[in-house]
């Protein structure tokens, strides 16, 4: 009986991975905006505008088609409180992408070209993690591949020389397949393990202004609304001893987990015709991220729906860049952005062990000839976060929980490519 309310303290405290697909955001959409910190709301550069300020997109003089990728290694490290055991991950190269496609109306209609549509498929939140065997986490997490793509058509007007708006419907899926160790071991001394798979879809909007008051200044406000992600039939399968398996028997379940809103106001300044500084402030609402609810469509006494508290707090990311143009058609760049976590102490799991952190950014953009232009950047992140569990979970009767306390540090190398057509 311990070991089967031991499987469902190991549920509880693994099931949030499978929704906690913005706990693992990707601010990888564009090469030109990585290369200058994430800042792009306000200086428009390419067809990237469709995620980072729909009103910009109206300025963009050329119709496009914009692809890139950028290869993510990561490499993380945890060392305990209470024994200094350490746990260290070996996780496969993720590739987060994106790809925007830009056109105008027949500019022979006066109203109609004023119009600039376009479309954005992109990967905001993934995640790919595999940590070395044996670590002192090794009952809450193993292994997970989380990937997520949204899909945002994009309808932007310029409502006169200086000023444009524009707004998209975004369609959002995801898929997550995650691993475990369970405290529980065969005859042969090996331990169960389980599988939880899950897909997941939501619905939201990304709308912007854009301001261009002289050639110099420009200023950008933009607003993408909450995403609620619903997993409706999610697997959860479980290798154990024949004895328990009436007691966790493999299911579906349900649950919904809010991504917040996120409003940023954009600042961008061309010094001269070479050098262009751009600064982004974002205010993220974490605040709405209170807990995820897990139903199960079999329970028993031993499994039970469960809740797992977050109580994440607001959030602000504060991106600084600059764009220098080295030849006619050389451009450098370089950034620094600053994150503030919304993961509170007491709340530190480790699916998502955040913390606050400096990134560094740098890249170049080529333009060759009238049609064609590739941009490279790459980021470093560091991020370390020293605390516990131990206010995530609410506890049944009888159950025994798995507290994990420490310190996690992670390295992300993030190097990123993008090609674009213009016509």
């Amino acid at each position: 009986m311990n070991k089967m309310k031991k499987l469902l303290s190991l549920l509880i405290l693994i099931s949030p991975i499978v929704y906690k697909a913005q706990g693992f955001q990707v601010n990888l959409q564009g090469q030109a905006q990585q290369a200058m910190g994430g800042a792009g709301t306000a200086l428009i550069q390419d067809g990237a505008a469709v995620f980072f300020n729909p009103g910009g997109v109206s300025f963009l003089k050329e119709n496009s088609v914009n692809v890139g990728a950028t290869p993510v290694i990561s490499h993380g490290v945890f060392l305990e409180s209470n024994t200094n055991a350490t746990g260290t991950t070996q996780s496969p190269v993720a590739f987060p992408f994106a790809g925007y496609a830009v056109w105008g109306a027949d500019s022979s209609h006066k109203v109609f070209s004023r119009f600039k549509f376009g479309l954005g498929a992109y990967t905001p939140f993934g995640s790919t993690i595999k940590w070395q065997d044996p670590w002192p986490g090794r009952f809450n997490l193993t292994e997970i591949q989380l990937f997520s793509v949204f899909i945002q058509p994009t309808i932007s007007f310029k409502i006169c020389n200086k000023l444009g708006i524009g707004g998209g419907f975004v369609y959002a899926t995801g898929k997550v397949d995650l691993q475990q160790d369970l405290p529980i071991t065969f005859q042969n001394g090996n331990y169960g393990s389980g599988i939880i798979k899950g897909n997941a879809t939501g619905y939201g909007f990304n709308g912007g202004i854009y301001y261009k008051p002289c050639n110099k200044f420009s200023i950008g406000l933009t607003y993408r609304s909450q995403v609620n992600m619903n997993v409706k039939n999610g697997t959860a399968t479980f290798n154990v001893p024949s004895s328990l398996a009436t007691d966790f028997p493999n299911g579906s379940f349900t649950s919904s987990l809010p991504l917040p809103q996120v409003a940023t106001l954009g600042l961008a300044y061309r010094v001269n015709e070479k050098l262009a500084l751009a600064f982004d402030a974002s205010f993220v609402g974490w605040y709405t991220y209170k807990s995820i609810t897990f139903k199960y469509a079999d329970t028993t006494a031993q499994l039970q729906n469960t809740v797992l508290i977050r109580n994440y707090q607001n959030a602000y990311s504060f991106r600084l860049g600059g764009q220098y143009k080295i030849l006619n058609n050389l451009y450098g760049r370089l950034g620094l952005s600053y994150l503030i976590s919304p993961v509170k102490s007491g709340y530190v799991t480790p699916d998502v062990p955040d913390g606050n952190r400096l990134n560094i950014m740098a890249g170049i953009g080529y333009n060759l000839g009238k049609h064609f232009a590739a941009n490279a950047s790459f980021t470093f992140e560091d991020i370390t976060r020293k605390g516990d569990n131990s206010l995530s979970i609410i506890p049944t009767p009888g159950q025994t929980i798995y507290p994990l306390s420490g310190t996690y540090k992670v390295f992300i190398y993030a190097p990123g490519l993008s090609v674009t057509y213009k016509f």
